[in-house]
């Protein structure tokens, strides 16, 4: 008996190609300790800081225009896409590279990340945990670096990955990049207040089983934050008071005045090693301060006064200790905090990558932007948009079967995909009262297809009952 079938004539007809919009730079505001190498490096990346520093009152310089304005399209033919990947890159006269490994909770924003400093959409985002399914590259390519950027599934356990019923590489993947990584980026979710003042076991394990790969935390979500203050107690703890090898003690005093609602700004102080003490530093607030990025800012709290005291200590190995009893990771080299989805502070971090590539040869031509295969990234957005507007479980039911992949008379891209679902229910779901979500899941997905590949799409998505 044939299965029941229902056809969603939803098309998403793109508009003319347009190229990417230029990433808008912010000057650093908030976390990072001073690095040793930072004396030594060009006067180009003599802005390139990120938060410590401006707690401490170290003045930047204005930085330069935004990095990687015009990363280059992905290819819409498999072959193409092959053929890019295989080719000897054009190495610069002297090359330097770095891989990134990120890290971090289900659902922190790793892939929002990776897709905001390659410029360009390639990685699924999605609301809903588990949306990255396997581990995937980007490339950044700026002047004579190249970051090759491996953006892996959420760190879970066992337990849960059988509960969610995922891929056995789902559990290996994050492990697999940090074997190929020169650095590692730790994200994570400051909104979420069940989980945000702590690591998780599975990042601390993935931490203390690599201790010889340099580690930066990035706080991400900052601007969800209405209480910022909150950064500095939920650096404490997940640093366990020391970065690059110094001690950080925060010690707060709020003060409640029924007669004045001035707020007074955190005041900075830096202790050297014979235990002077460095000029007091206030950390003024700026118009980005209403961005979320300010720790002065708190409609909550009438006046406040943080001080951060840092004490220098010897850069030491960790030693390895009970993971049980640990929240936080002593070993990390800076700290960054940014909201990803709206690309604050992100250009700050890239600089910061960008100084940390060592010499050696390009993995990949310059031209190529993901590893992944056009139809991967086709079946990635589609399948976001499917966690988006699909309750509960029902879109991890999903099967998708790409029916055509053709150039149009006009040099569109025609894309036709048949959308497999268990149960006649869930197929109504997904058509939607009329069709609309259907029709609204085409649209979006052939619009982020379009800046992918920087071209017209037409995408049509059918829905039928497996049999």
């Amino acid at each position: 008996m044939a299965a029941p079938r229902a056809l969603a004539a939803a098309w998403a007809v793109t508009g003319a190609a347009r190229a990417a919009g230029r990433l808008r730079l912010r000057p650093a505001r908030l976390l990072q300790s001073r690095s040793p190498r930072a004396a030594v490096l060009p006067a180009r990346w003599s802005g390139s800081s990120s938060a410590l520093s401006s707690i401490l009152g170290i003045p930047a310089e204005k930085p330069p225009g935004a990095l990687g304005q015009h990363p280059p399209p992905v290819a819409t033919s498999k072959e193409e896409q092959e053929r890019l990947l295989q080719n000897q890159p054009n190495q610069p006269q002297n090359p330097k590279v770095l891989r990134i490994a990120i890290i971090g909770a289900p659902n922190a924003g790793k892939s929002t990340l990776s897709n905001r400093l390659l410029g360009r959409k390639v990685f699924p985002v999605s609301k809903k945990v588990h949306t990255t399914r396997c581990k995937a590259q980007g490339i950044v390519t700026y002047e004579d670096t190249q970051l090759i950027i491996l953006d892996t599934p959420g760190l879970t356990s066992p337990l849960k990955a059988k509960r969610h019923n995922l891929d056995a590489a789902m559990l290996t993947d994050p492990w697999d990049s940090m074997k190929h990584a020169d650095l590692v980026l730790v994200l994570v979710d400051v909104s979420d207040h069940w989980t945000r003042d702590s690591l998780s076991q599975e990042v601390l394990k993935c931490l203390s089983q690599f201790p010889h790969i340099p580690s930066v935390l990035v706080l991400n979500k900052v601007d969800l934050l209405k209480k910022k203050f909150i950064l500095l107690d939920l650096v404490t703890q997940l640093t366990e008071g020391v970065v690059n090898g110094r001690k950080l003690e925060v010690t707060s005093t709020f003060k409640h005045n029924s007669s004045s609602s001035a707020k007074s700004p955190p005041q900075i102080t830096q202790t050297s090693p014979e235990g002077g003490a460095h000029e007091s530093h206030c950390l003024q607030e700026t118009d980005q301060a209403q961005e979320g990025s300010s720790l002065g800012k708190n409609s909550d709290v009438r006046a406040s006064e943080s001080s951060l005291v840092t004490e220098e200590q010897g850069t030491k190995r960790c030693e390895p200790r009970d993971l049980k009893n640990m929240k936080g990771w002593p070993g990390f080299q800076e700290i960054f905090m940014l909201a990803a989805v709206h690309g604050e502070e992100v250009d700050t971090l890239k600089r910061y990558l960008l100084m940390q590539a060592k010499p050696g040869p390009w993995e990949y031509h310059s031209e190529v932007l993901t590893s992944q295969s056009p139809q991967e990234i086709c079946n990635n957005i589609i399948r976001e948009k499917l966690l988006e507007y699909l309750p509960l479980e029902v879109p991890y039911g999903v099967v998708q079967v790409t029916e055509v992949w053709e150039e149009g008379p006009s040099g569109e891209l025609l894309i036709a995909q048949n959308l497999l679902v268990p149960r006649k229910s869930h197929m109504t779901m997904l058509i939607g009262r009329h069709g609309k979500v259907i029709s609204r899941i085409a649209q979006e997905a052939g619009q982020d297809l379009m800046n992918v590949f920087l071209c017209d799409v037409r995408l049509k998505l059918k829905v039928e009952v497996k049999s």
